[in-house]
């Protein structure tokens, strides 16, 4: 059984006495049928019926043979976590709280575009950090994630969206991992030849939601590898993006095992304001962390590192941060997302005004770094960036008292307590 960088051991895979398949890897899957007397082959049938097909039940498996639909009901279950809330943003942004079969909850969060969308998915329920400007960072750390609730929440999103393969879709999806040529793979909705592609509205996941990944990376990795089969939801390594605080140690096997894009989330050019807003500086600070990056294995002007700077009125936001910054930054292939500050509950930050946060793109963007000024989405819904928590973890005095003494420390550090 996977644990995670704490030492502690997922969540087991089983549901009401019998095991999930939902989260076993294809030679486990394989494993798990034979254990029962099923043929080879048909690991590839039941693999397309869970991730290509969405099936929920063994039922609906229509090209086995009864008796193996029930010899699969009997011993395993395909369990998705149940939605505690649903709710829907006014910009469409929808959000999930998330039960788990222990009764723990996490968020999830689908962004639609035009002719996309991305869905953030989280990897541990709370987090062991305490980024200052974050929601999650409130809220202690419980457990990590097993891949099948990564997966899983994947395949929910899935399920509200409607966007189950019907087999000809699957084939087409898998073509466009292959690196099929779009012109010899164009289908209509249907699925036949011709005509322009069905629009997807689940393309991209980012592992941005609670927790952080690298200190879950063995589930986390387990369930990109799931997600990315060509033969199943073949959401490609290109279109999965990993944000990490900074856990040095993981960056460079995540680049060289999984290959995804790769999200770090930096906020501060200096270790002291760092090691006071995102305290895991104090054991990888910049200098290492930045030197992580410039070795991450497939980065180039062509997949760059994107580098997370929240914008906290006062805090980072001047001309010389971005100055700074872009310092820091030489020689590695990036772009600068700067992200307007989401408030929360009892947060002590504010968010640098428009035109402060404009002027501070500028300064990167003649540095030749790409700045986009991220939209925020989901604020009507406590579902933007760094807002995620656990409707279901209620703060003690104690936790509520150590979040009021981080207040009080960057009020001091800023001159403002009397």
């Amino acid at each position: 059984m996977a644990r995670d960088a704490h030492g502690k051991k997922s969540v087991p895979l089983e549901v009401d006495g019998k095991r999930n398949l939902i989260g076993l890897d294809f030679d486990e899957l394989s494993a798990a049928l034979a254990a029962l007397g099923l043929e080879k082959f048909r690991t590839a049938q039941v693999w397309s019926w869970l991730y290509s097909r969405g099936a929920r039940d063994f039922a609906a498996m229509t090209d086995l043979a009864k008796p193996a639909r029930e010899k699969l009901a009997e011993h395993y279950v395909i369990a998705r976590p149940s939605v505690s809330q649903h709710q829907k943003s006014k910009d469409g942004t929808q959000k999930w709280l998330l039960k788990m079969a222990d009764g723990q909850e996490v968020e999830c969060v689908h962004i639609p575009e035009t002719d996309r969308g991305a869905l953030c998915v989280s990897s541990q329920v709370g987090c062991t950090l305490t980024c200052r400007f974050c929601h999650t960072g409130t809220q202690r750390l419980v457990r990590s994630l097993d891949a099948s609730e990564i997966v899983a929440q994947v395949m929910l999103a899935k399920d509200y969206l409607n966007e189950w393969d019907v087999p000809a879709q699957s084939r087409l999806r898998g073509a466009c991992e292959a690196g099929v040529p779009q012109s010899s793979r164009a289908r209509t909705k249907t699925g036949k030849p011709g005509g322009s592609p069905a629009v997807r509205l689940l393309t991209n996941i980012v592992m941005m939601g609670m927790g952080e990944p690298l200190f879950n990376y063995e589930n986390v990795a387990k369930a990109l590898r799931i997600v990315m089969r060509g033969d199943g939801i073949a959401i490609g390594k290109r279109r999965i993006t990993l944000s990490t605080s900074g856990v040095v140690p993981l960056i460079e096997r995540c680049g060289a095992e999984l290959g995804v894009n790769l999200a770090i989330s930096l906020h501060a050019v200096t270790d002291e304001l760092r090691d006071q807003i995102m305290p895991i500086n104090r054991k990888y600070p910049i200098k290492e962390l930045l030197a992580a990056c410039r070795a991450y294995p497939g980065a180039s002007n062509a997949r760059r590192i994107t580098f997370e700077y929240v914008m906290l009125k006062g805090v980072n936001d001047s001309p010389a941060d971005a100055k700074q910054l872009v310092r820091l930054l030489r020689g590695i292939p990036a772009k600068i997302n700067l992200i307007p500050f989401n408030p929360w509950p009892g947060t002590p930050f504010e968010c640098s005004e428009r035109n402060v946060i404009e002027k501070f793109g500028d300064i990167v963007n003649a540095a030749g770094y790409a700045s986009p000024i991220r939209a925020t989405r989901g604020d009507d819904i406590m579902a933007a960036c760094g807002q995620l928590k656990s409707a279901s973890m209620k703060l003690s005095a104690a936790e509520r008292a150590a979040i009021d003494r981080l207040i009080a420390e960057k009020d001091r550090a800023q001159g403002l307590s009397a």
